[in-house]
């Protein structure tokens, strides 16, 4: 009886803390510093939770793989929202493509420096033990993200994102999404908590429950990320913080808030292979299906298949993003997360900002790339993984 009443009161309570949001968001009320960061904050602080539950409930009708997507997908759609606006604002105004490619690149870095970092450090916190073990099963999220990353070496290389681009990434994404639905269902490990309170239920009513966890938390974090990277990048302006960095890991990290929270809670319930997994699926995410949507959008603004150009900063930190994306992919190919690499990713990212000189961008991608040729060079478990992660994903096979 009490854990029943604890569900409900965790399901009620992240139930308001979206409603709050969007009941300011319909009464277009303007809201004074700090409440314009504060409020919206706690909008997709609910919907994350919300998020967790749904995702576990929901591979009770569909694969993990497939749940993870989804849920993936839901929580970057404020990274959407702010890359798509800037790209297509981009395509009326050259002044802005470089604060599309800059949120882009930032969020991309975000992800795997601080994101993947912390799902190691706090699953390290909470268990005591020194790596993650991924499951064979998310093996073609890893391999999607391969894909992709060795397709985005070629974007700096010719200096644009074109439409065929687009064509390029988002067929990844969609063999990805393929492959996830064709996984079979498994029992779902429902440890308390809302989305055992229904697992038993009949499975019409589950399947509503579900859809509105889904909607609600959605349409929270799709209503609540604009508000809330705004509200954190005035702030930044009353520090005097240039906008280009504001628009780079200001705005990112408002808009990344809903995965990180995801993951974070994920990892805290031991789940660490799941936690790392929704981190690895939002990268696909960011890497394939919103890569390939700004040159879409950036077209359809400026009535032109004329691709988006790049200058020699947006190069750097294409290179740089994809040349980290390229290490971490390394680390992760013998399905194994430790808690030594995670830091290595975290001090790797960190360090950047002390170095503003552009030089240090590209030694920065000489680094990632060094040390990914080293590992794959001196282990025998990464390039035997990596080997297995190309036959198991073709194959179909875990």
């Amino acid at each position: 009886m009490k854990e029943r009443l604890r569900s409900w009161t965790f399901l009620i309570a992240a139930s308001l803390l979206c409603a709050q949001w969007l009941l300011f968001w319909a009464v277009k009320l303007t809201l004074p510093f700090p409440a314009d960061i504060l409020l919206p904050g706690l909008g997709v602080l609910g919907a994350a939770f919300m998020l967790t539950w749904a995702a576990e409930l929901a591979q009770m009708e569909v694969s993990k793989g497939l749940a993870i997507a989804l849920l993936a997908l839901i929580t970057v759609l404020p990274e959407y929202t702010v890359d798509i606006y800037l790209a297509w604002t981009a395509g009326k105004n050259p002044v802005y493509t470089p604060l599309a490619t800059a949120n882009m690149t930032g969020a991309n870095r975000l992800l795997i420096g601080a994101g993947w970092a912390a799902v190691g450090v706090f699953y390290w916190l909470k268990s005591k033990k020194k790596e993650i073990v991924i499951a064979k099963s998310h093996r073609v999220e890893i391999f999607a993200l391969l894909l992709a990353t060795l397709y985005s070496f070629v974007i700096p290389m010719k200096g644009n994102i074109a439409l065929y681009d687009s064509v390029a990434l988002i067929a990844v994404y969609a063999v990805y999404v393929y492959k996830t639905s064709k996984a079979g269902l498994t029992e779902p490990e429902l440890e308390g908590g809302p989305a055992e309170l229904f697992s038993a239920k009949p499975r019409e009513r589950r399947l509503l429950v579900n859809l509105f966890m889904f909607v609600l938390s959605g349409l929270t974090i799709f209503l609540a990320a604009k508000p809330f990277a705004e509200g954190l990048i005035s702030g930044g302006e009353r520090l005097g913080i240039e906008k280009f960095l504001l628009i780079q890991w200001v705005a990112p990290l408002a808009s990344e808030a809903p995965e990180f929270i995801v993951a974070i809670i994920f990892a805290l319930r031991m789940k660490g292979s799941e936690a790392l997994s929704i981190l690895v699926s939002s990268k696909v995410n960011q890497w394939t299906l919103l890569v390939g949507m700004l040159p879409i959008a950036f077209s359809l603004s400026a009535k032109s298949l004329a691709p988006m150009h790049l200058d020699a900063r947006q190069v750097e930190e294409l290179l740089l993003t994809s040349a980290q994306s390229l290490f971490a992919l390394i680390v992760l190919a013998n399905l194994r997360f430790s808690i030594l690499e995670a830091l290595t990713l975290f001090i790797l990212f960190a360090t950047q900002f002390f170095f503003t000189n552009p030089t240090f961008r590209l030694v920065y991608s000489g680094v990632y790339i060094l040390l990914a040729v080293i590992l794959f060079v001196v282990s025998k478990q990464n390039r035997t993984g990596l080997k297995e992660l190309f036959t198991a994903s073709w194959s179909g096979k875990n």
